[in-house]
């Protein structure tokens, strides 16, 4: 299932063409091993490879080939090989997928398919974060309220918000580059995994060849907790993604305005509406999401089959692979669209800081009473009750509330403090002290 939004190389790896590329090299690496076993002629070998080439070279016509005798034989690995054996077209051929069972041939390839996948996400994730990386020394000490429950709390930069983003995207890396890792490995063991009819060295010659590890250990498939790890890894990135969405379209409301996505020339947010700027790729992302961990669900539900194996997973496994890969390489094309042209404003993120009245500032209050000698009771009270008299200055209609101005007012506060003091405790750029160091941490 081949979405239509996906990018070319992407895309080109969970062709019909590609796959079947994968399992006639993988025959003929095996038809090499078995050479060198003694078991094939060489010369057996030179023909086959002759046939091979011509497969090789016309990948969509082996495909409708193969499609054409899998609607009689009802079995796509039996259709491959006959229509592979009759390009051969000599007694030769019958060395074609010798010892071989097909799950050696569709497992091993899946799992050059799915290393090739990571592969192209990896790059994905290098190319965000090089973008995140960059708005965020842009607006390292750009200040904003942060926010809990969705209440103001106290104030951060958007650049500490980015260099967060930053941090989280090289989780993504790591797990991408472990997904790599699970993902590379092959089997070609036989019907029930026993090696029976082939040697182990075949297998390990087949995989060297392309790039992979033999399984450890295996049924007739390799087992696929495996691919379930990998599924899930590509949900968590996607949720991360969502998380991060969700962070923006918050940004974009008209009443917060910190932060919106690009909006291009010739855009139209609403029918209805000529005004609106709507967050839609956000949406978009925080939707497909959604897919990506039902996928995952499906994945987890593949892990159990039946004995040594049954093909319970394999329906399922055509639909979620390519769906997954394909779109976490779109949703890493949307995310880099989004911060790349992502508007910022950085006066609406100071008018923001504003609507507290300065209570952002409570915990640092409460915190320098403490050290003054007060029982952190008796500080929390004096704090609280001078917080809730701005707040009702404020309701009440008149617009000279100020919390640093209620807390000079107030004796059982002022008289702990020397001039000025307050005044410099009450600032943006106490919280800003320390920021430098987490910006080194990252490495940014």
């Amino acid at each position: 299932m081949i979405p239509r939004y996906t990018r070319p190389e992407m895309r080109a790896i969970w062709t019909d063409e590609n796959k079947l590329d994968l399992w006639l090299q993988i025959e003929m690496h095996a038809s090499e091993a078995l050479v060198k076993e003694g078991i094939v002629p060489k010369s057996d070998l030179t023909k086959m490879k002759m046939g091979a080439k011509k497969c090789f070279s016309d990948l969509t016509a082996l495909v409708k080939r193969q499609k054409k005798l899998e609607r009689t034989l009802n079995h796509d690995v039996i259709g491959f090989t006959t229509a592979v054996a009759e390009k051969i077209n000599h007694k030769s051929s019958r060395w074609l997928h010798f010892g071989l069972t097909s799950s050696d041939i569709v497992d091993t390839a899946f799992a050059v398919q799915m290393k090739q996948s990571a592969e192209l996400l990896i790059k994905d994730v290098k190319t965000v974060r090089k973008s995140i990386a960059r708005i965020a020394r842009k607006h390292k000490f750009t200040p904003c309220i942060g926010r809990s429950h969705g209440i103001q709390a106290e104030p951060t930069t958007f650049g500490l918000k980015m260099a967060l983003m930053y941090d989280e995207f090289g989780r993504a890396l790591t797990r991408l580059e472990r997904a790599r890792e699970i993902a590379s490995v092959g089997k070609l063991s036989g019907a029930v995994g026993t090696n029976a009819h082939l040697p182990p060295r075949v297998e390990n010659y087949v995989c060297r060849k392309l790039g992979l590890k033999p399984a450890t250990m295996a049924t007739q498939v390799i087992q696929r907790d495996n691919h379930a790890e990998f599924l899930n890894a590509i949900a968590v990135i996607g949720a991360s993604m969502e998380r991060w969405a969700v962070e923006f379209r918050h940004l974009q409301r008209t009443e917060v305005l910190e932060a919106e996505e690009p909006f291009t020339k010739g855009q139209k947010g609403s029918s209805a509406m000529p005004h609106k700027r709507n967050p839609i790729t956000w949406e978009r992302i925080t939707g497909l999401s959604r897919v990506l961990r039902g996928n995952a669900l499906a994945g987890m539900e593949n892990v159990a089959l039946w004995h040594e194996r049954d093909i319970s997973h394999s329906s399922v496994e055509r639909v979620i692979f390519p769906d997954s890969c394909e779109l976490l390489n779109y949703m890493f094309s949307l995310l880099l669209k989004m911060l790349n042209g992502l508007n910022v404003y950085p006066k609406n993120m100071e008018k923001n800081l504003g609507i507290s009245l300065g209570m952002w500032n409570s915990q640092t209050v409460l915190l320098a009473l403490i050290r003054k000698g007060l029982t952190r009771e008796d500080a929390y009270g004096l704090v609280q009750r001078n917080a809730m008299e701005t707040w009702a200055v404020k309701h009440s209609g008149r617009d000279d509330a100020d919390f640093l101005e209620q807390l000079m007012s107030d004796p059982d506060v002022s008289v702990h403090f020397k001039k000025g003091e307050l005044e410099s405790l009450c600032s943006v750029e106490f919280h800003q002290r320390h920021i430098n160091s987490r910006f080194k941490r990252l490495g940014l």
